[in-house]
Parts: C-alpha cells; structure tokens; sequence
C-alpha cells in the first residue's frame, strides 16, 4: 500500500500536480506514514525524475518549475507533522544565495534556491538587487558553506569577482565556497575570479553544491 502511495507522490511532482501532492502528503499522515519517508521514498524520486529528463533534454524549464512548486507543497503539508514528531530533515549544508547589486533577474536564482531546498540544504535567498556587503554579512552570520551568485548581465557579472574577492579580504574565503552562475557565466570565468563552482542550471547548482561539501 505504501508503495502505491510513494508512486503516486513521484507521479504527482513529475505531472507538476500541487494540490494532488499536497493531498497525497496529508493521506500519509493519516496512515501512520513517516513524513520523511513520504519525502524521500515518494516526493523526492519525482524530482529527481524530472531533473534527470531536464538533463537529458526531454523536460524543459517549465516542468522543472512546477516540479519545484509541486515539491514545495508538499513539505508545507508534512511540516506540521514533522515538527509534532520532532523529525528533522538531514541538512546538507547552509547555502546563501542572491542575485549581484544592479542586476534584477530572478527566475534561474530562485529555481536554484527551490531545488537546493528540495534537496535537503538550508536556503536563504535575499533576492535581486543585492549589495556584497549584504550578501558577505548574511553568509558569515548564518556560518553558510556555499555563497551562490548570479548574474544575468555582462555587466554586472564582474561584480562575483567582487565577491570572491571581499571574502578574500575578511579571511573567509577558504571557510566559504562561492558557487556563480546566470546565462553569461561560464567555466572559465568561473576559474578566471576564483570561484569553487559553477552551474548553467539548478539541476547542475544541486550537484555542484553536493560536491563542493565533500571537499
């Protein structure tokens, strides 16, 4: 019975279904079923479902949006039980994220944020707009291992180079690893300022972020 159940939970997260999942994740509850089983066994191998065929070309940005969305109402709905329980999700680790001072491109930023979420890390997002200043502070009050920075503009993008620089100049910068991306970001540029990682998606950023922890 429970097998069914996770399934239809993979189902409801690939078809992008939030009141389905939502639905899905208040029956467990009522069947005695543990909130972090329904996420992992169920909700979670939809996403990475949907990430797989995003990598392979067959899902587009769309899909992994509402895949995403569909994720997110479902720890809604289980969080109340979770807490009851005192059941906590393992954290892979605390990531801060924004959007570089002068640039106010939001969609790849915060599918990242939703997908680094999903995947167990503890996410703040402080938006667009944001001065290095903000982003440094946040990232040394919440002790985060990962800086995440994003540019969509020529222009701005210099500004990441900014950033692994200023926690270069508090003596942070070997504590936290700084991960880039946005459309004219590259591998290159990405070594060129010294950053730790880069991602052209938030399939991608999810791997990348897995990987720069186990260093």
């Amino acid at each position: 019975m429970d097998e069914q159940l996770y399934s239809a939970m993979a189902q409801s997260v690939i078809d992008g279904e939030s009141e389905e999942a939502e639905k899905l994740a208040l029956q467990a509850i009522e069947l005695g079923i543990n909130p972090l089983d329904a996420i992992n066994n169920g909700f979670v191998v939809g996403v990475d479902r949907v990430g797989n065929l995003f990598g392979s070309g067959d899902a587009f940005l769309p899909e992994l949006v509402m895949a995403g969305e569909t994720m997110k109402a479902a720890l809604t709905a289980l969080e109340p039980e979770m807490s009851k329980q005192g059941a906590e999700r393992k954290v892979l680790g605390t990531i801060v994220l924004g959007t570089v001072e002068g640039d106010i491109h939001d969609i790849g930023k915060t599918l990242v944020g939703t997908m680094l979420s999903v995947a167990g890390f503890k996410v703040f997002d402080l938006g667009v707009d944001v001065p290095i200043t903000t982003l440094i502070e946040k990232a040394r009050t919440e002790n985060a291992d990962i800086l995440g920075v994003s540019a969509l503009l020529t222009t701005t993008m210099v500004k990441q180079r900014d950033v692994v620089d200023a926690l270069d100049d508090i003596g942070l910068r070997s504590v936290i690893k700084v991960m880039v991306g946005g459309a004219p970001v590259t591998p290159e540029w990405a070594e060129e300022i010294g950053a730790d990682g880069y991602s052209e998606d938030a399939i991608g950023a999810v791997a990348v972020a897995k990987e720069l922890l186990k260093e």
